[in-house]
């Protein structure tokens, strides 16, 4: 399966990134130390097992520090790598392949952890028709890099934003006054193409939801014995999605209740970068 990332998000991201990184006076470091002459051999390698995301970000690192640099991806974003696997080679300016290297090894662990831990979850659950989801506890300004690297691991997405979707959740019904009038006014104000979901924890809720109608229900922080209860109660008439502190011990359980979705807010908030490194070579 191949994985598409926009070219202009990719691209206004990673310029951000180099400014940050080379600051006013660019890599002063590698100025005062390498030849402006000097070219270079770099091999991007895994140094674990992981999943392998965020190519199209490493590779847009090196070519706005120098479009001339050679960038050859081994492995594709959604591959699988074990320790030592090269991923990519770069060849071409010592200076740029050193000014870039932390840009590109910054995008490529991050997602590439993203990647890895998803697939941990989807391996879990891969017995059962339920599909593991991200959610919007991302990274500020990198909430597309991380969802995509969610689907490079095997996982699906969730609303990307406050604005493509309508989620009522705890909260929402608190202050609309309850499951009813909440999802009577959500329906009143979106258009027929917008999905609305509501978040329960009780099944006197989820009747509730079921009686007014909604396109999915969120079953949050219910035991597996309840979501199960739950699920034969909804019986098809709506998606069913569990969510609440699910972790890598428990996610099979949930998802033998019948589930089909299970949000998992720690793919993106609590994966662990992945341990790739560049080596270099002067030619």
């Amino acid at each position: 399966m191949s994985f598409d990332l926009p070219p202009f998000l990719v691209e206004d991201a990673v310029r951000a990134a180099l400014s940050e990184d080379l600051g006013r006076a660019g890599d002063i470091t590698t100025q005062a130390i390498i030849p402006e002459s000097a070219t270079a051999r770099a091999v991007i390698a895994a140094r674990e097992t992981g999943v392998v995301a965020g190519l199209p970000l490493a590779r847009a690192a090196f070519a706005q520090v120098d479009p001339g640099l050679s960038f050859e991806a081994w492995l594709a974003d959604g591959d699988a790598a074990e320790p030592g696997a090269v991923v990519a080679r770069i060849e071409g300016s010592a200076r740029a392949i050193l000014s870039a290297e932390r840009v590109a090894l910054n995008y490529l662990g991050r997602l590439s952890g993203i990647a890895s831990l998803t697939a941990l979850y989807a391996q879990r659950v891969a017995h059962a028709k339920a599909r593991v989801c991200d959610t919007r506890k991302t990274t500020p300004l990198m909430r597309a890099f991380e969802k995509y690297a969610v689907r490079c691991g095997g996982g699906s997405n969730h609303r990307f934003g406050l604005d493509d979707a309508v989620l009522i959740k705890d909260n929402h019904i608190a202050v609309a006054g309850g499951v009813a009038p909440a999802l009577r006014a959500a329906r009143a104000f979106v258009g027929h193409l917008t999905k609305i979901e509501i978040e329960v924890d009780t099944l006197d809720q989820l009747r509730e939801v079921l009686a007014e109608g909604a396109d999915v229900v969120l079953l949050d922080n219910m035991a597996p014995d309840l979501l199960r209860e739950a699920v034969a109660l909804v019986d098809g008439r709506m998606i069913c999605e569990a969510s609440g502190g699910i972790t890598l011990e428990t996610v099979a359980a949930v998802a033998e209740t019948g589930v089909d979705l299970i949000s998992v807010g720690a793919l993106t908030h609590s994966a662990r970068v992945l341990d790739l490194g560049l080596d270099i070579e002067i030619a």
